[in-house]
């Protein structure tokens, strides 16, 4: 098991890959003409799909690797690398085509929009689970799990905060403070997607550690 400082980490982390507040103009727009009772049950299905998606890539991440013969440290590099882009379209306050397309934007109905694309791969796309799996390697003790599960719950009950707050939000925040918020966690995930290629590298050359 990991320090609690670390917990604080991985949690931080997801919250600047989530991004919840720089999803709230995509998540605005997508739901623009629903009503208040749809916008409601929207808001409730993609705050469980995230739950779902994020859980199971905890306990069914490694399973993954191991079937496609992947190793961790190469996975770090990859993970690392896809992190890091996201993060690049964040310092520029754009929304990173890795995670969203507009293709995805106009596909299906109420209720698959809060699945696909809001919750997969907006929010829990492939840079939240793959942040997930890479910290769940970092221990394989129960207490370990518990505690990563605890990150994402605690991340996906400040993400359905968010939602809440979102008439709230429309009238207060301008799109300049989006942007703001959108840089500084760009900033911080730059630096996190650096650490998981650099330990990458170690694991896959030793004679750099």
């Amino acid at each position: 098991m990991l320090d609690f400082t670390e917990y604080t980490k991985i949690f931080i982390a997801l919250l600047a890959i989530v991004n919840p507040i720089g999803a709230i103009p995509i998540v605005m727009a997508l739901t623009a003409d629903a009503s208040e009772e749809e916008f409601k049950r929207t808001t409730k299905i993609t705050v469980i799909s995230v739950l779902v998606i994020l859980l199971t890539a905890l306990l069914t991440g490694e399973l993954l690797l191991g079937f496609f013969g992947i190793s961790i440290s190469s996975f770090r590099v990859g993970g690392g690398i896809l992190i890091l882009l996201m993060a690049i379209s964040m310092l520029h306050a754009r929304q990173s085509p890795i995670t969203f397309s507009k293709e995805e934007a106009s596909d299906g109905n109420r209720e698959s929009v809060a699945v696909v694309p809001i919750s997969m791969p907006l929010l829990a796309g492939p840079g939240a689970i793959s942040t997930v799996i890479l910290y769940t390697q970092k221990s394989h003790a129960p207490l370990h799990y518990l505690c990563m599960g605890l990150d994402i719950l605690l991340l996906v009950l400040v993400l359905w905060v968010a939602f809440l707050s979102i008439p709230w939000i429309s009238k207060h925040t301008t799109q300049t403070g989006i942007n703001i918020f959108s840089r500084v966690m760009g900033l911080i995930l730059a630096a996190i997607a650096v650490e998981f290629i650099a330990n990458g590298l170690k694991g896959l050359f030793p004679v750099l550690a």
